[in-house]
């Protein structure tokens, strides 16, 4: 069963790689300490026997010698418990002249005469600890041939590597829970953040969402981590806020035709009235009726908008034939007004054509309700490299300064009685924003008071890769 906690399996895997590293690390250095030690025999068997054969040319002459002087080689043996000195002859059989060392009593294996010598050989003594014999043939100054046999007893090799696999068996499990101990309190304590942040967590809802993730002393990762946790507070927060704000003007919009509405049928059914009377009160509850219909409309719009169910198909539109096709939608209420509409330019979009046909139809309507009697409303169109701007221009009294940043919001009203009154619903503009956004454009507004007003409409450019909205001005209207 693993467990649950994640410094705790940290922990175990930081352990079992510490295992595999130390048994990897303990089998190489056990390997590279017994090839030393082999060296290391090889080499001292090499040197002794060296040592022993300058002796006997130097001052044994005969095999006579090496028998009544045998002084000279037992010096060298003396002190020496892991090797065994054997000297024989060159007779048939082999006579032995001499025998010194620990294991004077071991049978070494003896060549023929004529066999060829090997250089090292390998045997087993009766402990079980391995023999190195190293066979020499040495010719005196008599002319007569011995055969020198030195022996190594390696049985203090295989004593220190036991030692070592001993030690490294013991020390292994010690290593083990320091390293394992050392894994979980360093991932315990870098997991710290990660509590804090379930802290904050546990603390979040959409009452309080103020709350935020402390990105001071943290890694990069974490870091990272908080910022985008921080991102989503603030834009989850941003959005339930507009949620408040649009569910109290919701309500604030939707009460005062109810309350006209019950305050006229109240009154009227208070006493008997003539039918001309019941009549015009009717009338007059079907115009606040169709308000009302019309607000429901545009808030159903703007939430499929806003957010739409299925990935819409764009396709190419010509933006100054939807232009043209608005214009003559809205050439009576112009003329209404002896206002004169006008197009000028041409450019070419990709997107939803009734959509941008909505787009310019909210913004047209809202120049001729604002505009000048007998003035011009001009709708323009220009193509800059990245995008292509939709402009409506109007001549009137024009909006303050400060109402400009809130324009696009939801039931936003610089003169709320009065657009009451021609029939606003202050979603004309909101409507606006959502279908630009959902395009990858952008709306932008500018007005001077007493002389005009233009909203432009950037579309991206149909031949430009860009998605996102540029920074290019709206183009100036004076």
């Amino acid at each position: 069963m693993k467990p649950t906690r994640l410094s705790m399996r940290l922990g175990l895997t930081v352990t079992a790689m510490s295992a595999v590293l130390v048994l990897v690390m303990a089998t190489f250095a056990y390997a590279t300490i017994s090839h030393q030690l082999d060296v290391r025999a090889r080499d001292g068997l090499n040197e002794k026997l060296g040592q022993i054969e300058h002796s006997l040319e130097e001052s044994l002459a005969s095999t006579a010698d090496i028998v009544l002087h045998p002084h000279n080689l037992r010096d060298q043996i003396i002190g020496h418990d892991n090797f065994t000195l054997m000297i024989l002859d060159s007779g048939t059989p082999r006579k032995r002249l001499m025998n010194l060392g620990s294991n004077e009593g071991l049978e070494l294996p003896v060549p023929d005469t004529d066999e060829p010598l090997q250089d090292f050989q390998r045997l087993k003594s009766a402990e079980g600890y391995e023999i190195l014999v190293a066979y020499k043939k040495v010719r005196l100054t008599s002319g007569q041939q011995i055969l020198i046999i030195l022996s190594l007893d390696r049985k203090s090799d295989v004593t220190l590597l036991n030692a070592f696999v001993k030690s490294t068996l013991i020390g292994l499990p010690l290593i083990l829970l320091l390293v394992g101990g050392c894994g979980w309190w360093v991932v315990h304590r870098g997991l710290r953040p990660l509590r804090a942040f379930r802290k904050i967590a546990e603390r979040v809802c959409a009452r309080d969402l103020s709350l935020r993730m402390k990105v001071t002393g943290l890694p990069d990762e974490l870091r990272d981590l908080a910022h985008a946790v921080n991102l989503m507070l603030h834009r989850l927060d941003g959005d339930v806020q507009q949620l408040t704000q649009f569910s109290d003007d919701l309500a604030h919009e939707l009460r005062s035709p109810m309350n006209n509405l019950m305050g006229k049928a109240q009154v009227t059914l208070s006493r008997e009235r003539p039918p001309q009377e019941y009549k015009k009160v009717l009338e007059s509850c079907t115009e606040e009726l169709e308000r009302l219909s019309l607000m429901v409309s545009q808030m159903l719009f703007l939430a499929s908008v806003s957010q739409p169910s299925a990935r819409l198909a764009f396709g190419p539109v010509n933006l100054h034939e939807e232009a043209q096709k608005v214009a003559e939608l809205f050439a009576s209420s112009a003329e209404e007004k002896a206002m004169l509409l006008q197009i000028q330019g041409s450019g070419c979009a990709q997107g939803d054509r009734l959509m941008i046909q909505r787009a310019i139809s909210n913004l047209l309507s809202n120049a001729i309700r604002h505009g000048t009697p007998g003035s011009t409303v001009t709708i323009m169109l220009v193509e800059h490299a990245d995008e292509v701007a939709l402009a409506v221009r109007n001549e009137g009294d024009g909006i303050e300064t400060e109402h400009l940043p809130r324009l696009f919001d939801r039931f936003y009203r610089v003169h709320p009685s009065r657009s009451r009154q021609q029939g606003g619903t202050g979603l004309g503009l909101a409507i606006v924003r959502s279908i630009m956004t959902l395009h990858g454009g952008r709306v932008a507004v500018e007005s001077e008071l007493r002389q005009f007003t233009a909203f432009t409409l950037y579309f991206p450019h149909p031949l430009s890769q860009k998605i996102s909205a540029s920074t290019i001005n709206a183009p100036a209207f004076s």
